[in-house]
């Protein structure tokens, strides 16, 4: 397999159906585990709490827990019991999806080849480099956005918020303009920012796959296979701080557009 050969066949995903209705179902498959697996953890945690002398896992989470709350209280004006809680989700959810990001790019499409006897089958186990993934997280955010505009602000509340914003009421057009692009920015900048960064990230782990693959052959060996490793440790250290902080990002734009959507109208 050459070189763009290899590299693509790693940025493909797993999927069936045509068009629209194509499914990626490594995506699918490895978002639902991920969630399944916050579920679960929290389900055993949350009957094994102990108030007196809490474990150091205990320990942790409540750190999390900790971190959280912060930000929504700096973050969210007023109260709504849905913010902490949405934002715990997609801010652990989110991390574990970029989390994937980290395993050597060959060792699970290696393992799943074996399982399904086809050594040409995809597997795409980074959801996060799909952007299925995060524009449908997005999407999602955004609806809640519009949903709590129209709770709070009321039907013309909203309305005069596309009609007299920015500009006033004798620039009607422009504001509806100048307001749909910003409504419609959100959930775009969601979505573009996390997967831009993750897909960067998973390409620099291919490229740096190749050395190995491609350079460190008979004697060469000796200079491109330790180089390989070093630069693959250097990059794993940086990208562990980049997988955090756009689970941060993501988590902390959906406060703050929430936030604003809870403003009361003038």
């Amino acid at each position: 397999m050459g070189t763009v050969e290899y590299i693509q066949h790693h940025l493909t995903n797993n999927s069936v159906g045509e068009g629209f209705w194509t499914f990626h179902l490594d995506t699918i498959a490895v978002s639902v585990l991920l969630g399944a697996l916050i579920v679960v953890t929290a389900m055993r945690l949350g009957k094994q709490l102990e108030t007196d002398t809490p474990g150091g896992f205990q320990n942790f989470v409540e750190s999390i827990l900790d971190f959280v709350s912060v930000n929504v209280r700096d973050a969210f004006p007023g109260h709504n019991p849905l913010i902490a809680p949405l934002a715990l989700t997609i801010f652990l959810w989110v991390w574990l999806m970029n989390f994937m990001d980290l395993i050597p790019v060959d060792l699970f499409p290696y393992l799943f080849q074996l399982v399904t006897g086809d050594s040409h089958a995809y597997l795409k186990i980074v959801p996060t480099t799909d952007l299925n993934t995060t524009l449908a997280m997005s999407l999602t955010v955004f609806v809640l956005i519009v949903f709590y505009n129209f709770k709070i602000k009321g039907g013309w509340g909203y309305a005069k918020m596309f009609l007299f914003h920015p500009f006033g009421k004798f620039l009607v057009p422009v504001n509806i303009i100048m307001t749909l692009i910003e409504e419609v920015s959100k959930p775009l900048s969601l979505a573009l920012r996390l997967f831009g960064n993750l897909f960067a990230g998973e390409l620099v782990f291919l490229l740096i796959a190749l050395i190995g693959g491609t350079l460190a052959v008979g004697a060469a060996a000796l200079f491109w296979a330790p180089l390989q490793v070093l630069l693959d440790l250097a990059w794993l250290i940086f990208h562990l701080l980049v997988i955090t902080l756009q689970a941060f990002i993501f988590m902390v734009l959906t406060i703050v557009y929430l936030g604003m959507a809870h403003e009361e109208a003038h």
